[in-house]
């Protein structure tokens, strides 16, 4: 080999310097002998950093600004050194700039988070079931009392532990906010007290005698489930109450006589009694919480009026359709589970809604959904035992569009419309005016639109769903 090399540069990129080596002029012709030597490339490896932003796409598409990216790739462990020989970029900066921009921006809807709503299916059926199983002991006792003589001093007594009962759960559950022997103190004291007060009021229409025992039976019935059911003893009551489900099981196959239709029911009494007395133990023996503010006692009037209000209503529905009131109990459970599935709803407008007016507008459609759902679960059973669908359609809307304004604390307007859709009923149904049937379902629709329209204005803002 002689002559001099040439040094020439090998394509418009310039990364290849080829060394063409002189040959003598004979042989030229044959063959053109060149080294290429392959300098390093220049620039970044425009291949690898695509691989890397389709490989990171999910994660560089929310970013709003390249250093969100540079922090996503540091996290990542991408060293300088593999920055600059993988994918050819000087800084981890550069890099970051151009995933950025190989990545169109996407904001994905964050996941939505878990419904703090959400109803216990199974608890709530059963607290509408055991609304109702009590008045198996009326039908195991049928024929001991006389519905004329013992009728007035019972509805009495039941309309009196309602109310109380109703005033008591409420303080009750604030109570619970400040610990568990707080809660019981007022459940143990005001149970005593709401039973005393009920078998007194009673006393008075009874005049003595054993329609006073029956009564002072049922209140302290009722103050000790009301116990156990605002404490969230469900199945205790459930045991309890077996004896009753036993009775009246055997009824139609089997008359057990006066003794055992007396003991059937004082055993699922002395069992309650049992069962909250020993909840109710188990709460006094926590350790006392750092005493705060007290809740003032007149918070809970409205529930307790309200609860007057609803009894008597219920009661003049009874008067009117007995198996009415059974179908209404039943559906307390139901009616619950839709209480809470109209908070978890309102919740879910609430972030689907961008302006006040769409949150109103889908309110009031969730509000309309669960209101008809409740009412149409009404009407079957309604229709089969030959009930007044009305007067118990109506009376059910405005009880549940009470009780939902409650569950928000709301109390007053409820208490107040309720109290005098009530004292209205009464008034009229002892004119013994001609229409004094048709009273009950005029004055408890008028009493519906009024609480749904109370439920559209005050609970259709964002506010009360935050």
């Amino acid at each position: 080999m002689s002559g001099p090399i040439f040094l020439e540069p090998g394509g418009a990129e310039q990364d290849t310097l080829a060394i063409r080596l002189a040959v003598p002029r004979a042989r030229r012709f044959l063959d053109d002998a060149t080294l290429a030597i392959r300098l390093p490339a220049k620039g970044p490896d425009e291949e690898a950093v695509s691989a890397l932003a389709a490989e990171l796409a999910d994660r560089i598409g929310p970013a709003v600004h390249p250093y969100e990216v540079a922090a996503l790739l540091e996290a990542d462990g991408l060293s300088a050194s593999v920055i600059k020989e993988r994918y050819g970029h000087p800084t981890l900066f550069s890099l970051a700039a151009a995933l950025y921009e190989r990545v169109p921006r996407a904001f994905p809807e964050p996941a939505a988070p878990p419904d703090p709503w959400r109803p216990d299916t199974v608890r709530c059926l059963l607290r509408g079931l055991l609304f109702a199983l009590p008045a198996l002991a009326y039908l195991l006792t049928s024929p001991l009392w006389r519905i004329d003589e013992h009728a007035p001093v019972l509805v009495t007594a039941g309309i009196v532990s309602w109310a109380w009962g109703q005033g008591l759960g409420h303080r009750a559950h604030l109570r619970l906010t400040t610990g568990r022997r707080e809660a019981s103190r007022t459940l143990l004291s005001g149970s005593v007290l709401g039973a005393c007060v009920a078998t007194g009021l009673a006393a008075i229409p009874a005049g003595g005698g054993p329609a006073t025992v029956a009564a002072a039976a049922q209140s302290l019935y009722l103050a000790a489930a009301g116990v156990l059911l605002v404490l969230g003893r469900e199945r205790l009551l459930l045991v309890a109450l077996s004896p009753l489900i036993a009775g009246a099981a055997v009824l139609p196959w089997w008359e057990p006589g006066t003794l055992l239709r007396l003991t059937f029911p004082l055993l699922a009494l002395f069992a309650t009694l049992a069962l909250a007395l020993r909840v109710l133990a188990s709460g006094l023996a926590v350790p006392a919480a750092a005493e705060g503010p007290r809740p003032r006692m007149r918070g809970s009037v409205p529930y307790g009026l309200f609860g007057l209000a609803a009894a008597v209503l219920v009661m003049l529905e009874g008067r009117q359709d007995p198996y009415a009131v059974i179908v209404l109990t039943l559906s307390m459970g139901p009616a619950e589970w839709l209480l809470y599935r109209y908070r978890g709803w309102s919740v879910a407008a609430l972030r689907a809604s961008a302006t006040p007016r769409a949150f109103l507008l889908r309110s009031s459609g969730v509000l309309a959904l669960c209101l008809v759902c409740y009412l149409l679960l009404l009407l079957v059973p309604a229709l089969l035992l030959g009930s007044g669908p009305v007067a118990l359609l109506s009376l059910a809307a405005v009880l549940w569009t009470a009780l939902l304004l409650q569950a928000f604390g709301v109390a007053w307007p409820p208490a107040v419309v309720c109290l005098t859709t009530a004292a209205g009923a009464v008034i009229i149904t002892r004119a013994d005016l001609p229409e004094g049937s048709a009273v009950l379902p005029s004055v408890c629709a008028a009493a519906a639109v009024c609480l749904a329209a109370c439920v559209v204005a005050l609970l259709g803002r964002p506010s009360p769903h935050a």
